[in-house]
């Protein structure tokens, strides 16, 4: 059983916290089939990286185990799992992880090679998977946490909590883990537009850690750093490729690109499984393009007029020459982070 403030699994039932709705109202919406957990992760109720591929991963044992009730032959029930993966596979094409977790639950089930007893099987990964997430988040806050001095000023973007994995937190992790040393810090946090993950979710967490947030919008940013305000910048990922390229939610660039001018260092903390050393540079990160009513409204209500286009990318890419450190679980990573990801990748 996952029991925590982002997802419940129990009886073959994911509960998911709907994101959408805070910081307003805590609603859990209930998912018992992967078609629910595949609309979930495409319509954001759950999103951060790291939550999108454990919530995948529930999705494909809810799958499994429908597809064991329409068949007992081992041939048919790998065909009809073919579907269920390229389903959950196609919610959102940039956060790596979706595709990580997604392989890592097919290989499971290729290695057992049995119909009896393959839906428990592929339970117990998936709640294997939930429980190194919280476990992996520990530590990139333990290995972040010692850059943060007593009294610094932090900077963050979108949502890299409790929220945007199973528990515990990425770049807000690092912050939290600092907290909890007892070093006093603050934290301007970004709105985060159009979505407002920065001001609904990463606000709300930081207030009940106990953490001092300000909030700001998105654009008072680099006045932040010109006034000298700001020491340091923490960000999570979606993907890292082998040079070291950071695809993150859209404005991480123009803060990476900031802190260059006004050397404040630039920091990503993210899992090792969110480092896709099979795309060499950010030029081969698909980008998720989303609904131009994100951008046209807020609230539910128009704020721009009938007709003007829009575009919606959901994420940027920040070349690795911005990018300081790389925060992971096994450590942090500097340059040249072509050479130095690789030789961490081959110590697991």
């Amino acid at each position: 059983m996952i029991d925590t403030i982002t997802m419940k699994w129990k009886d073959y039932t994911l509960h998911l916290i709907d994101q959408r709705k805070l910081p307003l109202e805590e609603i859990y919406v209930p998912c018992r089939t992967y078609e629910e957990v595949a609309r979930a992760i495409k319509d954001m109720i759950v999103r951060g990286a790291p939550a999108i591929g454990t919530t995948a991963a529930f999705g494909y044992v809810l799958g499994a185990k429908e597809m064991a009730s329409y068949s007992s032959d081992w041939n048919s029930f790998l065909e009809k799992m073919e579907k269920v993966k390229e389903t959950l596979a196609n919610t959102r094409p940039t956060a790596v992880n979706l595709f990580w977790a997604l392989n890592r639950m097919e290989n499971t089930m290729k290695e057992y090679g049995k119909m009896d007893g393959i839906v428990e099987r592929l339970e117990e990964e998936a709640i294997k998977i939930a429980k190194e997430d919280i476990e992996i988040n520990k530590a990139i806050g333990r290995h972040g946490a010692e850059l943060i001095k007593d009294g610094m000023t932090i900077l963050t973007h979108c949502n890299t909590g409790s929220l945007a994995t199973v528990d515990y937190g990425t770049a807000l992790g690092v912050i939290r883990t600092a907290h909890e040393q007892g070093k006093k810090i603050k934290v301007f946090v970004d709105e985060t537009r159009p979505y407002l993950q920065g001001a609904r979710l990463t606000a709300w967490e930081l207030v009940k850690y106990g953490v001092e947030a300000i909030l700001i919008s998105d654009n008072m940013a680099g006045w932040m750093m010109k006034q000298g305000l700001v020491d340091m910048i923490i960000v999570g990922a979606d993907r890292v490729v082998a040079n070291g390229d950071v695809a993150n939610k859209i404005g991480t660039y123009s803060l990476a690109v900031l802190g260059k001018y006004h050397n404040v260092p630039f920091y990503t903390a993210l899992p090792t499984s969110t480092i896709d050393i099979s795309k060499k540079t950010g030029e081969e990160i698909p980008i998720e393009e989303r609904n131009p009513d994100e951008v046209t409204h807020c609230g539910g209500r128009r704020i721009a007029p009938e007709g003007v286009k829009v575009k919606n990318p959901a994420f940027d890419v920040t070349p690795h020459e911005l990018v300081t450190g790389i925060i992971t679980e096994r450590g942090v990573i500097y340059p040249p982070y072509e050479e130095n990801i690789r030789k961490m990748l081959k110590s697991e």
